[in-house]
């Protein structure tokens, strides 16, 4: 059982993480971490490199410092371990764009309309659906751009813990701009891929496909996958994300279509936001599902207890669940019958 908050310090804490999370999306903004990267900066030194003034460097640092994401010696910043593995620019697991593009410029204003979304108020012309919000080809553009940025490392987690090796055909369905698919294209040189996605981000997508250097093994379908037909005879089908950004009266449908897509015996993976069955946590799950809900007013909270059952009725064999970024998300690969 998780402990319960028992102190004005500690819902304190709570009420004012946003305060610590614009922080970290303003050191990013800055790119402090980066200016960091060779060694230990002043204040001073971090005014020169971002053009901030030394008041305003030393008040973010400060608050930086405070939580722990840098760290401060007699004079001078410093990043810490994390920092220095994932905020600073053109290191190998660095995801700051995903933090400072698509959390802090889109999904942060996106929680202004929870309170809308909770007691139904929410007005029509609002952005009320993924595919309303992915029709602009800006936020498009801002989003699919991010979450390439955060979906390469879990991607590549993806490739190590599903054995595609005999896998010839792979649907990746709401694929976006492709990193998984070319994390597992990488990993498996005889893949080959067909991504479901907006028209505006197949347009995007196809820009990263490209530098990937996979022209000739990926196409895009480019629809929205509650709609258009599917391909068969997959071999595999990959589903990341996708069951948090639509309503949950759909995913019945979307298991029913991936059975009819794969080829007897092949594997559907699913990666999403899961909650545990008690509905206690974990924390990142619970939040990440609750601020989707704030542009998928009918989302459902997963569990894997419950997406097991509606495996199940949808006739797959058989159903494994992995663990694929702590604390977040889970992996679960189910196979159709070979029979």
């Amino acid at each position: 059982m998780h402990q319960l908050i028992e102190t004005s310090e500690e819902l304190s804490k709570v009420a004012f993480g946003f305060m610590a999370s614009k922080a970290l999306f303003g050191g990013l903004h800055m790119d402090v971490f980066s200016a960091m990267a060779d060694g230990p900066k002043t204040a001073e030194e971090l005014s020169t490199l971002t053009h901030v003034p030394t008041n305003r460097i030393s008040t973010l640092m400060t608050a930086l410092a405070s939580i722990g994401i840098v760290g401060r010696d007699d004079t001078r910043y410093f990043n810490s371990p994390a920092a220095e593995s994932f905020l600073v620019r053109g290191a190998k697991y660095e995801f700051g764009d995903y933090l400072r593009y698509q959390i802090d410029q889109q999904m942060y204003p996106f929680l202004q309309q929870l309170n809308a979304v909770l007691d139904g108020s929410l007005e029509e012309d609002a952005v009320d659906s993924y595919a309303h919000w992915m029709s602009d080809s800006k936020q498009a553009m801002l989003y699919s751009e991010a979450q390439h940025a955060g979906s390469l490392g879990p991607g590549r987690s993806l490739a190590r813990f599903v054995d595609l090796s005999k896998a010839k055909q792979l649907l990746d369905v709401g694929g976006g701009t492709g990193a998984m698919t070319i994390s597992l294209c990488n990993a498996y040189p005889d893949l080959n891929a067909t991504i479901i996605d907006f028209p505006n981000v197949a347009e995007i997508g196809w820009k990263f496909i490209s530098d990937a250097g996979m022209v000739n093994r990926v196409r895009y379908v480019p629809s929205n996958a509650l709609e258009c037909e599917w391909p068969t005879g997959q071999c595999a089908v990959l589903m990341s994300y996708l069951f948090s950004g639509v309503p949950g009266t759909e995913v019945p449908g979307l298991l029913r279509a991936a059975h009819d897509s794969l080829s007897p015996g092949g594997t559907l993976m699913i990666h999403d936001f899961m909650v545990d069955h008690d509905r206690r946590g974990p924390e990142l799950a619970a939040l990440w599902q609750l601020q989707h809900m704030a542009f998928t007013p009918d989302a459902r909270s997963l569990t894997v207890e419950w997406l097991s059952t509606e495996l199940a009725e949808a006739r797959y064999a058989s159903t494994e669940v992995m663990e694929m970024i702590p604390g977040m998300t889970k992996l679960v690969v189910a196979r159709k019958k070979s029979h």
